[in-house]
């Protein structure tokens, strides 16, 4: 998909080589980076779940990840079910609330009634 500088496919350790340099370069403005495991299956991992984030076809996601079956591709739609879950565990009960009915102002009753 990608060439290297001869115009052939870029080989797996030319893959890794330039995410090295890419990420060696980025980290000039987020050090924390460096101490990250960033690897080319962790850019093709993010990018599926991104991808079925965005409400992309399983099946479209599937075809492009090179995967033969859908129940492959299928994990990331549990991945995204847990990491869902897990946000909604942190969030607190709001409790239950009394409606509250709206009660208009004099001014606003004054200025409707002189319509």
């Amino acid at each position: 998909m990608f060439p290297n500088r001869a115009g052939h496919p870029l080989s797996r350790s030319g893959v890794e080589k330039r995410l090295g340099l890419a990420i060696r370069k980025a980290a000039e403005r987020c050090p924390s980076l460096l101490a990250r495991p960033i690897s080319p299956h962790t850019l093709r991992h993010t990018t599926a779940m991104h991808l079925l984030q965005s409400g992309v076809d399983i099946t479209v996601i599937a075809m492009w990840l090179g995967h033969e079956d859908t129940a492959t591709t299928h994990l990331y739609v549990e991945a995204d079910l847990a990491m869902k879950e897990a946000a909604l565990q942190r969030l607190e009960d709001p409790g239950p609330r009394r409606p509250v009915r709206f009660k208009a102002t004099k001014s606003l009753l004054s200025f409707l009634e002189a319509l």
